[in-house]
């Protein structure tokens, strides 16, 4: 990381912003091709292994795109805001933000569809009710997982008031 100042080193740290932040901005590439997508999600962080939780429809470009290649980044990003200077080159900009790397899992079995789908319900909602999902619900979604092999965290503060 270039900016070590800026950098998230301490794990609990990272996790608290991937907690805060509601989307995730997926990468896939098709072809040597780029494609980005924003996206709700959930996650669950265990043993030290980040998992990602996404849903979408059981068809389309993205489900295309994956099923040729697993390879995936994501990015992250909450508490932006702008920070005002004097003069231009004073400005900058606050936030918090993740950025990593895995392998995309498409779930077949109905238990862990059911699990993701209450990840990413607990995430988006802050409830931690288990919610029920029948399988005619399952069977019209597509639940898909990142499992993160590495990720960074950067963070820049809005300064306090004087």
């Amino acid at each position: 990381m270039r900016r070590n100042d800026k950098e998230i080193t301490d794990i609990s740290e990272k996790i608290k912003v991937i907690k805060k932040c509601k989307v995730c901005r997926l990468g896939l590439s098709e072809n040597n091709n780029p494609y980005i997508i924003p996206l709700n999600y959930g996650y669950n962080f265990e043993h030290n292994l980040l998992t990602l939780f996404f849903h979408s429809a059981l068809e389309g470009k993205k489900i295309d795109i994956i099923s040729n290649n697993d390879n995936a980044c994501f990015e992250i990003d909450c508490d932006n805001k702008l920070i005002e200077g004097e003069n231009a080159c004073d400005y900058g900009y606050a936030f918090s933000s993740i950025i990593g790397f895995g392998k995309i899992i498409i779930i077949k079995n109905a238990d862990e569809k059911k699990f993701g789908l209450n990840m990413i319900m607990k995430h988006q909602t802050e409830k931690t009710i288990m919610y029920n999902f029948t399988d005619d619900q399952l069977s019209k979604v597509c639940i898909y997982k990142l499992v993160v092999d590495e990720f960074s965290g950067k963070q820049k503060e809005f300064p306090e008031a004087k």
